[in-house]
Parts: C-alpha cells; structure tokens; sequence
C-alpha cells in the first residue's frame, strides 16, 4: 500500500508529545515560559457559563483505529502507517448494541483511516440496518490507494454513507504540504471515482463534503466564501462537484501543537484563539450533543479531548458501562485546547457553529 507521508507519528519520534499528560502540561503552560494566557474555564464564567452541559444526545462518534495510509503534518490523532490500535469486533458490536437501544439518530465513524480497520465494512453495514445516519471520514487517497480499495465508493453508495472527506486545499502544493507527496492528485482521482457513482451530484442523496483546514498558525477563512471558491476550482481544472466545504480550526494538539512549538508560533497561536473567542459559539458546541468513542471503548466529551485522554466526568466511562441518565448528567470536561472552537465562527467536525 502507498505511503502518503508529510511527517512521521509523534509516536514513532518517540516525542515527548507523544504523552498526552506533557501535551496538557503545555497547553497549561507548565512547560513553556509565555504570558499567562487566561483559562477556559474563566472565560466560560466571564460570559455567564459556570460549566457547559450535553444536550440530547444526537451523534455517536467512534475512532475505530489510529492505523493511516497517511501521516499529515498536522493530525490530531496523530495516525499513522506506523499505528496499529484497532477496535475488536466485540467493541464494535457494543457500540451497535447502544445505538439500537438509544435510538441514536447518527453514526461518526473516524480514524486514522476507518477502512483500514477489518470489520469496517461489516459495522457500517449493521449500521445501516439500524437505519441511521453514517458518517464516514475519509481522507480519500485510501480509495485509489490499494486495488482491494478501489471498490470502496459503489460500496459506500449502496450504504447511503455520508463522506465527509479531508481535502486542506484546491491548490495541490499546498495539499501536498500538509498531507503528503501526491495526496492531491490521489484525492482527485478518488473524488472522481465517487463523482461517478453520484456522489455530490444533484439528486442522488449521496453527499461528498469536503473539510479544510489552514496550512499554518492561522485562523481559517470564511466558510461560504471558501466554499465557492473550492467548488468553482475543482469543478473548472478537474471536473469534480462536490456538497458543502466544512472549515475546521487547527486546534493546538498532538502535531499541530508540535508545529506551534518547532516553528516558535505558540503563544501567538494560542493569542490569537483566545482574542476570538465567541460567546455565540458555545450553544452549538459538538461537545454538548455527542459522545466520542475511543479504539479501546473509553468515552470522550468530543474527539479532541480523545486525544488528549479526557475520558468524560463519570464513574462509567467506558462503552461497556455505557449509562445514558449519567452521562446525560455529567459536566464537559474543557481545557485551553477549547478555544479553538469557540474562536471566531466556531469550530467543530461539521464546520462553523454561527
């Protein structure tokens, strides 16, 4: 299988940001010498927030490996070819025993690359038994990537899937900067191959978004405006339509914070979250309306906190404990990292907030 690679897994450098406890140890700034940055906790207070509490519970989001085809110079997951936690089947089959017994309307299914995972295809088709929404994230080069892939889109089509699909930029180098020598023609060829069988074409019901996400220690553009302009580029040089675009905040963990610190952007970075943080944001926030599901079956307020290992605030934070009345009744557990979602329009996995 074809390596796409812009840098290796914090893991394999053996860094110390690979311990999620050092990462927090920075965001907090115990081991960088910056101006004290105000906490997320006393800006959620200065706006009449003492804590922010979940909301029904919509979405049901599971990593279900860190294992990558890719190694993107900014993943917060930090995947990986070299990663190689999966999650059992069994876990899996409890994750479908909850969204049966919940009734949970939609299923996030994320990774690493989820297909790489060899129940894949078997959950999402148990998935669609249950009649919910699916969600794939999938960073398209694992489609063109290995013959045994290229029939991924009729599969995801006959599934009805959701593609919520990486794509940084239009212009190739910039694309290739972030996530890799020839990410951007891969995920051409890949989106071609969806375009094919009727993803992001009118009235198919089959819809291909993109996400985007800035290339350096800067805010994201606005989201209708790159939108258009996404879809005016790829459909004038390459032939591809597509949905929505979904802009996504860099938020300052695991590489992205590891770029913040080597290239002496930190404190700026954090500055500039920080002045554009957005009371509006905070009613909309993913973390209210979703559990995150790790590899290992451990539960998550959202996927960031994931990989920082902030298991929720209960007793019974692991899916096979899975409670719904105490989780329902638990307070979100928040850190500095938080302020890239609540910064200028928001930020979450399905774009802007407000």
């Amino acid at each position: 299988m074809a390596i796409k690679q812009a840098g290796k897994s914090l893991a394999s450098r053996h860094s110390p940001l690979a311990d999620t406890l050092y990462q927090l140890e920075v965001l907090n700034q115990h081991e960088t010498h910056v101006s004290d940055h105000p906490s997320f906790t006393s800006s959620l207070e200065r706006v009449g927030y003492p804590q922010l509490s979940p909301v029904k519970l919509e979405i049901l989001q599971i990593n279900i490996g860190k294992q990558c085809n890719q190694s993107c110079a900014h993943c917060h997951v930090d995947a990986g070819p070299d990663r190689t936690e999966t999650m059992s089947k069994e876990l899996l089959s409890t994750c479908l025993d909850i969204i049966r017994r919940e009734s949970i309307p939609t299923v996030d299914i994320t990774g690493g690359a989820p297909e790489l995972n060899s129940h894949f295809r078997w959950f999402v088709e148990e998935c669609r038994k249950l009649d919910c929404h699916i969600i794939n994230r999938c960073n398209l080069t694992i489609i063109v990537s290995n013959p045994k892939y290229h029939d991924l889109p009729q599969f995801f089509a006959d599934q009805g899937v959701h593609l919520i699909c990486s794509l940084p930029h239009f212009n190739k180098l910039r694309t290739d900067h972030q996530r890799g020598d020839g990410v951007f023609d891969d995920s051409i060829r890949a989106m071609a191959m969806l375009n094919e069988v009727g993803y992001g074409k009118p009235g198919t019901g089959l819809l291909l978004d993109l996400v985007h996400n800035p290339s350096g220690a800067f805010l994201p553009g606005e989201q209708s405006a790159l939108e258009q302009e996404f879809k005016r580029q790829l459909s004038r040089k390459h032939q591809i339509v597509f949905n929505q675009l979904y802009v996504i905040t860099n938020l300052p963990i695991s590489r992205f914070l590891d770029f913040l610190l080597e290239s002496g952007n930190y404190e700026q970075y954090m500055q500039s979250l920080i002045e554009a943080f957005n009371p509006a944001t905070i009613q909309n926030l993913m973390c209210r309306n979703t559990i995150s599901v790790g590899w290992d079956g451990y539960l998550y307020d959202c996927d960031f906190n994931q990989m920082l290992d902030l298991k929720v605030a209960s007793p019974r934070n692991h899916i096979n404990d899975f409670d719904i009345d105490t989780l329902s009744s638990r307070s979100i557990v928040v850190n500095q990292h938080c302020y890239g979602c609540t910064a200028g329009s928001g930020s979450s996995c399905g774009g802007v907030l407000v």
